[in-house]
């Protein structure tokens, strides 16, 4: 079969603990990068890259954001939309404080207000987990959900209470406002997402990510071990909360273009997010990428179905059976694979590997 290491040798340390040790996957991430951007750019229509990729690619980031704290970290958080919400709140401050200045810059710079609140709202984890933990970070949700609404500078004192972002460039282009050109937004989301997934997978595969880990299967031992939990789950919310931050910005500048007050960052994103990570798999990234696919093709495949079968299903309805229809995949994902659609995609490859033996 193509799916073989054999004769593939490590001669050193770093290559054996390299992220993808082999050829095969090597090979299939240049694949995957390359049709990304050379070939959806000029063979996909302005709906598959505006309507399903854009958004597919800042929901995988704000995924991978709540992952790095739920799944590497075990910290339980129903706020993340929230913090998407502030970073995209301060992105908005930015591009009409510094109109001149990159706007790539300025997204990337909205990720560290949220962090910083990350890290404010994560200081009950020093104390308490789990349920309660839960609890915290849902005022946390509630609380900045308010702000967007009740504090006028946030919004420039908007008689509506929206944000609408002007137009703005990078690199002598426009790639926020109405008039920006799809295909422009679409690779600055990609290279952002890139970047960032990669500097995210050698974070938790080094030692900050390891230490994480450790405070995820057990703190007191890890604790016993030398390692500070302070430092280890304030650092996680931080991460994550940045990760968040810069999904949040781009959602309003390179997508949506404004945002109505309440009516984006709330609770019931906070729970989209948190179905990615868990259908995608809980201390993955290609899982969030996963979570964030199924999740938002699911009312696409929905609504071609019942349009293509005749299905006696209103559009009304599509958002009703979307919601039953993840909520049995979340429960018989707990019960029989908790790792998610990630751990299949691995079960996969490891049947491949060693095909036609019994594995």
């Amino acid at each position: 079969m193509f799916y073989r290491e054999a004769g593939q040798f490590k001669t050193s340390y770093q290559a054996d603990s390299a992220v993808f040790p082999i050829l095969q996957d090597r090979i299939g991430l240049a694949v995957i990068l390359a049709i990304a951007f050379g070939v959806i750019p000029f063979f996909a229509t302005e709906f598959f890259v505006q309507g399903i990729m854009i958004p597919f690619l800042i929901y995988a980031l704000a995924a991978i954001g709540l992952n790095i704290l739920l799944g590497y970290a075990g910290q339980l958080s129903l706020g993340s939309a929230a913090f998407m919400g502030v970073g995209a709140y301060t992105a908005y401050k930015l591009v009409t404080y510094f109109p001149e200045t990159n706007v790539i810059l300025l997204i990337l710079v909205s990720g560290f207000v949220p962090a910083l609140i990350g890290v404010l709202f994560g200081l009950p984890s020093l104390r308490i987990k789990g349920l309660y933990l839960a609890v915290a970070t849902l005022a946390a949700q509630f609380f900045l959900d308010w702000c967007f609404i009740r504090i006028a500078w946030l919004y420039n004192y908007n008689p509506s209470g929206a944000i609408e972002m002007p137009a703005r460039q990078a690199f002598g282009l426009t790639l926020t406002g109405p008039a920006a050109d799809y295909m422009l937004r679409y690779y600055a989301v990609l290279g952002i997402v890139v970047l960032m997934t990669w500097f995210a997978s050698n974070l938790v595969h080094g030692r900050i990510g390891r230490t994480w880990m450790m405070v995820r299967d057990m703190d007191i031992a890890a604790q016993l071990m030398g390692v500070k939990l302070t430092n280890a789950k304030l650092t996680a919310f931080a991460v994550s909360s940045f990760y968040c931050g810069v999904a949040g910005a781009m959602l309003v500048t390179l997508y949506l273009n404004a945002a109505e007050p309440g009516a984006v960052f709330t609770i019931r994103q906070s729970f989209l997010v948190l179905f990615m990570v868990i259908l995608g798999g809980l201390g993955s990234l290609i899982g969030s990428f996963f979570g964030a696919a199924f999740i938002l093709l699911l009312p696409i495949l929905l609504r071609t179905a019942a349009a293509s079968f005749h299905l006696p299903i209103e559009v009304k309805n599509i958002e009703n059976l979307q919601f039953m229809i993840v909520g049995a995949l979340i429960i018989l994902f707990l019960k029989f694979e908790p790792h998610g659609l990630a751990r299949l995609w691995q079960v996969g490859k490891q049947k491949l590997r060693v095909w036609p033996f019994p594995y």
